[in-house]
């Protein structure tokens, strides 16, 4: 199983690397950190005035740290824990169907050459990108070859 899944990984890297795709997976934990702690400075400093000024700053701050980098979304596949490298294998199954292939190289050959399923690959991507990793994802609409 974990050869398949590896196959499935690299044809992933391959769909998201051919339409330039790139993923910004935002941290609320910073962001809230960081208002929560500009409401408690402003307030030690200068009192209930000071948390009001205090928690707006923290809050400006957080929203510029959550933002997220964008990297390559290649790359944060292939950074994905074991766990997080089974659903997205499963979602890209259930969006091949019953295709069979022998190895990476034959799957990316047939997923490449076809304009159906490489579609089916990028929404199974899109889909895991937003909602399992909660990612702001961008890339090129590149015609489709196949």
């Amino acid at each position: 199983m974990s050869g398949r899944v590896d196959d499935v990984m690299q044809l992933c890297c391959e769909v998201s690397a051919s339409r330039e795709m790139t993923a910004a997976v935002k941290s609320s934990g910073k962001g809230a950190a960081a208002a929560g702690g500009g409401a408690f400075v402003g307030g030690m400093v200068g009192g209930p005035a000071g948390i009001a000024v205090g928690g707006t700053l923290g809050g400006l701050i957080g929203t510029w740290m959550t933002s997220g980098l964008f990297k390559p979304l290649p790359e944060i596949i292939m950074e994905l824990p074991p766990k997080y490298r089974e659903k997205l294998y499963s979602d890209v199954m259930a969006a091949l169907g019953t295709l069979d292939w022998i190895d990476a190289t034959s799957l990316i050959a047939l997923v490449m050459g076809s304009a159906t399923l490489q579609e089916r690959v990028l929404a199974a991507i899109l889909y895991y990108a937003t909602k399992e990793l909660k990612a702001e994802v961008q890339y090129e609409k590149l015609p489709l070859k196949g």
